[in-house]
């Protein structure tokens, strides 16, 4: 970490197909850029040129089956890159990173979706993050039908939008575990209200963890 400079805040935002991660991303953006805070924007997989890549063989449809280990060994090499590359330098540097889904997403799709085992994925994220993890998730929530049927009006399904719905309703189970087993991490926005509502309760949010961060770094508080 540069000498004087207290590291910036990791923030995700996670949910399902449809919750209007992408709108509402770009919303996060602009409200923490208009006070002045110093942002790096970036999405998982990807963040890099190589992860990048690795998010394209992720998402492609394929007619040859992707065995789930792989999948998720895949998703974790792009992780390593994108964290050790990206993420960590710029909290470091003070900035405040702010990420289309991380971890938590791993959880939820190969863990609840494909029911790979818990522990597999936990002995990953331990070799590739150390330990590291987000200061706090928006989770964006909203039944699975009405984000499925908002997802396929934009047409263009890659290969995790075309599964079935048992898979987003166990996908949606799992993300709902993470925050029963972190809720002081997790801040849970109802993505079914109007996109109005939905961005004033995100922004009520951003302003008391604008004032937390400030208030512990006032204090002389590390992250």
């Amino acid at each position: 970490m540069t000498s004087g400079v207290r590291p910036g805040l990791f923030l995700t935002v996670e949910g399902v197909e449809g919750v209007g991660k992408t709108t509402n991303m770009m919303f996060i953006r602009e409200w923490l850029e208009a006070v002045g805070v110093p942002l790096l924007c970036t999405r998982e997989p990807g963040g890099t040129p190589l992860a990048e890549e690795l998010r394209g063989l992720l998402l492609a449809n394929r007619q040859e089956p992707v065995d789930p280990h792989a999948e998720l060994l895949m998703i974790f090499a792009a992780r390593a890159q994108h964290l050790n590359r990206v993420i960590l330098p710029a909290l470091a540097s003070g900035t405040w990173v702010l990420c289309d889904r991380f971890t938590d997403a791993t959880y939820a799709y190969q863990g609840g979706g494909r029911k790979l085992p818990v522990a597999v994925i936990e002995q990953l994220e331990n070799i590739v993050q150390q330990g590291r993890h987000p200061d706090r998730t928006l989770l964006l929530d909203l039944d699975v039908e009405t984000g499925l049927a908002r997802a396929r009006n934009r047409g263009g399904l890659d290969r995790f939008e075309q599964e079935q719905r048992s898979f987003f309703e166990d996908v949606r189970r799992a993300y709902q575990q993470r925050v029963k087993a972190d809720p002081e991490r997790f801040i849970v926005i109802d993505a079914s209200r109007s996109l109005d509502e939905v961005q004033s309760q995100i922004a009520a949010e951003l302003t008391k963890l604008l004032a937390d961060f400030k208030s512990a770094n006032e204090n002389g508080a590390g992250q």
